[in-house]
């Protein structure tokens, strides 16, 4: 599969989505280790479905969907974007998985948010993204207070798993409080 290099970080980088991944996509959607965390824990997602969210994502004006890849091998470890952006009021949703386990807990869905913010804040002049998290996601509450997001609330008892509720905690960041690593680069500032 060949990828294209849309933001650069150091290790990882954001390509346009393709459908030439949706296999790849419809494993890890069906992995319950990477689907707990998801929305699409409860669904069944075919290879057909799957083709056909791609396609919707990537002609939508209201999505920016981009693959995650590792820069040294160009492998395809995930996906984020920014979703339901409203231009009007600067707003967007971000999502994002890391579905390649072998990748989880170092630092490569850290990155990848950052890229998408930058993006986001930079390049589509946002001026608040928005995501949530189920409670039980430690390490991608982390990963997002890290990026510098704060918690700014929390819907009750949204998700039952494992016949126990969970908490949706919802976060956001602001343009002003987001430090470009990638798009500022490409900006010479005049003395």
């Amino acid at each position: 599969m060949k990828y294209f290099k849309k933001m650069v970080g150091e290790r990882c980088y954001l390509s346009p989505m393709s459908l030439e991944d949706a296999e790849k996509y419809t494993e890890w959607f069906n992995d319950l280790e990477v689907a707990i965390f998801l929305e699409t824990i409860s669904s069944v997602i075919t290879l057909d479905n799957e083709k056909k969210g791609i396609e919707r994502m990537t002609s939508s004006s209201n999505d920016y969907p981009f693959a995650i890849v590792v820069k040294k091998n160009d492998q395809l470890i995930g996906n984020c974007g920014l979703h339901r952006v409203n231009f009007i009021q600067g707003t967007a949703t971000l999502g994002i998985f890391i579905g390649d386990k072998a990748y989880w807990s170092k630092g490569f869905g850290r990155e990848a948010v950052q890229l998408v913010l930058d993006f986001g804040f930079n390049i589509l002049n946002l001026h608040n993204i928005m995501l949530y998290v189920f409670e039980y996601n430690k390490r991608g509450i982390k990963c997002y207070e890290r990026c510098g997001f704060k918690e700014i609330g929390r819907r009750r008892e949204a998700r039952r798993v494992g016949g126990k509720w969970y908490d949706s905690v919802l976060l956001d960041i602001l343009a002003a409080e987001y430090t470009s690593p990638y798009v500022k680069k490409f900006l010479k500032e005049d003395v």
